[in-house]
């Protein structure tokens, strides 16, 4: 299976295409606009949030709703357009780097002078059409029963140490503005954004990501690449701003003894095998072992502030202060959003090489016949 996205912030689309995705499968596009508007939500957003209202329009690979089998594309149209294929637009050139942006980077590796050429693509305004697709992944997903769901562990300083219970309590937490199934720290989290808010700042925050309903035997020790933790990492490490990611105990793990960290293995006959503890975030030697998979995503404090950092002119070298664009204060609730969605790409990736991906009642065979041996070893 593979992604491909294009667009560009103020352009007039953005455009998912979804190949490889298996035929026969029922997509709800409101399901899709119910994820998109997800993304849209929390404390912290910024303008562009009260123009646009994303909405998808699948415009192939469908046929009354059922997918093909053919790749599947996807239309999110801007509202708030301002530069055109074919058309000459009236915006000034951008000559002043935002640090922590891609500005600088582009600007040098593409031999650029006009910042906008670099920064309209590299907005996060490209996530978009990655979690229009990360909602077909969550569909063909639930016929398995697996679930995807995440909440903010902290918003700068402020952190929760509540875990849940299960994923049940996750998506019930959705419920709050940050997604935060800790009232407490929830406040605490709202009113940091506010005081970052008012002085014009920016925060960042970690969010904790639960795929719950895996079998044992998703991804492979056998070649790298085909690992589902690796796999994971980088989907997730490719949203803009996120600086790290940890599994199950993650950075924890390294300073535990192995034998106070490990999870035991049991066996009855009614469970067969399994574990009562989830240190590994339910993933071991690059496989699914069954266990909900635990990651946590680590995303840096927004970059443009409405107090902008000292920069340097691209074109006079001299000392300015950084370029402001719209921005938000903080967007840690569309982090978790599309944290989901990547995690359910990749998921659904390594779901499709263990049980094929021609067509959905070949998939289920394949999947129940699996099932059987597990059960019979």
């Amino acid at each position: 299976m593979r992604l491909l996205t294009a667009g560009e912030s103020h352009g007039s689309y953005n455009v998912a295409i979804l190949e490889g995705f298996p035929k026969g499968v029922r997509i709800e596009q409101r399901f899709i606009n119910e994820e998109l508007k997800r993304r849209m939500t929390g404390v912290g957003r910024g303008g562009r949030m009260l123009i646009e209202e994303d909405s998808a329009e699948i415009v192939s690979g469908l046929r009354n709703k059922i997918t093909l089998g053919s790749p599947i594309a996807i239309l999110i149209k801007n509202k708030d357009a301002k530069i055109f294929a074919q058309a000459s637009d009236n915006l000034a050139s951008l000559s002043i780097p935002r640090p922590a942006h891609a500005d600088l980077c582009g600007a040098l590796k593409y031999g650029e002078k006009d910042l906008r050429n670099i920064l309209e693509r590299a907005s996060a305004r490209e996530t978009v059409a990655r979690v229009a697709v990360g909602a077909i992944c969550k569909q063909f997903l639930s016929l398995f029963r697996v679930r995807i769901a995440s909440f903010t562990v902290g918003v700068g300083r402020v952190l929760s140490g509540v875990k849940p219970k299960d994923i049940s309590e996750i998506i019930a937490s959705r419920k709050q503005e940050l997604n935060c199934i800790d009232a407490v720290a929830g406040k605490q989290m709202i009113k940091a954004i506010k005081q970052a808010q008012s002085s014009g700042d920016s925060l960042g925050g970690i969010v904790e990501v639960w795929v719950d309903g895996l079998v044992c035997g998703l991804g492979s020790f056998m070649h790298f690449d085909k690992r589902l933790d690796a796999k994971l990492a980088g989907y997730l490490m490719s949203i803009p701003a996120v600086k790290g990611v940890e599994i199950g105990l993650g950075f924890k793990y390294a300073q535990e003894r192995g034998s106070l960290s490990h999870d035991a293995i049991y066996y009855s006959p009614s469970k067969k095998f399994y574990r009562n503890t989830n240190n590994s975030g339910g993933i071991e030697g690059g496989i699914s072992t069954g266990s909900p998979v635990v990651m946590r995503v680590a995303m840096k404090p927004i970059a443009t502030l409405c107090k902008p950092l000292e920069s340097v002119d691209l074109m006079t070298k001299k000392k300015e202060k950084a370029m402001v664009e719209r921005c938000d204060t903080c967007a840690i609730v569309a982090l978790s959003v599309i944290a989901e969605a990547m995690s359910s790409l990749a998921v659904t990736e390594s779901f499709l090489e263990k049980f094929s991906c021609d067509s959905l009642p070949e998939i289920k065979r394949n999947y129940q016949g699996y099932l059987k041996s597990i059960d019979n070893l």
